[in-house]
């Protein structure tokens, strides 16, 4: 079985004036079907840049991208949207929940954008939510929600159209260590239940030593 994702050789350059910035240098990484890999250093080191190159939001300077088999190095912008839809889930440390919608509508809406009936968008969507332990706040909106509940409903829409990879760019880094750590239980909970394979920067250490594997980026290359 081939690995979700395989980064290659990566490396970001950004012009800056006369002069340049590489902010990733020859970064490879590889996540195996079901595993959770931490993505730590210190702040301004990469870690966003990584997480935008794999999610295919960004494009390497040089370096190939692999995304369950397929090649996306040189892929349109099409293709690129395309497996943004099927093959990859984002989370951020701001939830980006739509205000005037239900919790239930906030993760119907990546379904519904996929194609898929109303009735069955809701029933995916419930779903999901029970799992995140929201089975009494599916009809609240995100102002009667607290911000571990609002967190745990990005996280359920992220699963939606079930990814093969989740990318989490500070999921916890918004919220106390407390709730931090209860989001983190339903997360991984759903990983292992569901073999998502997933990373997920983190300044975290507590919640890091969590995930099958940490690896860490510092000086623009990866240990």
């Amino acid at each position: 079985m081939s690995d979700v994702l395989t980064l290659s050789g990566i490396r970001r350059t950004y012009r800056q004036g006369t002069g340049a910035l590489e902010v990733l240098r020859g970064v490879d990484l590889s996540i195996k079907p079901g595993e959770v890999v931490a993505l730590v250093g210190p702040s301004g080191s990469g870690k966003s840049t990584l997480l935008q190159i794999a999610g295919l939001l960004d494009s390497p300077t040089s370096g190939s991208i692999s995304i369950d088999g397929q090649n996306f190095t040189s892929a349109s912008d099409a293709m690129r949207t395309a497996a943004r839809g099927k093959l990859l889930g984002f989370v951020y440390q701001f939830h980006h929940l739509l205000a005037d919608f239900t919790a239930l509508e906030n993760v119907m809406m990546p379904l519904v954008i996929a194609g898929a009936s109303r009735n069955k968008a809701a029933a995916r969507a419930r779903e999901l939510l029970v799992l995140m332990g929201l089975a009494e706040r599916v009809s609240h909106h995100p102002a009667r929600l607290s911000g571990g509940e609002q967190q745990r409903v990005a996280i359920a829409r992220a699963l939606a159209n079930a990814p093969k990879l989740l990318l989490a760019d500070e999921p916890t880094g918004n919220l106390d260590p407390q709730t931090a750590s209860g989001v983190m239980d339903y997360l991984l909970q759903l990983a292992r239940q569901y073999r998502l394979s997933a990373l997920v920067a983190t300044h975290n250490p507590e919640i890091a030593k969590r995930m099958d594997r940490v690896v860490t980026i510092r000086d623009s290359v990866l240990s």
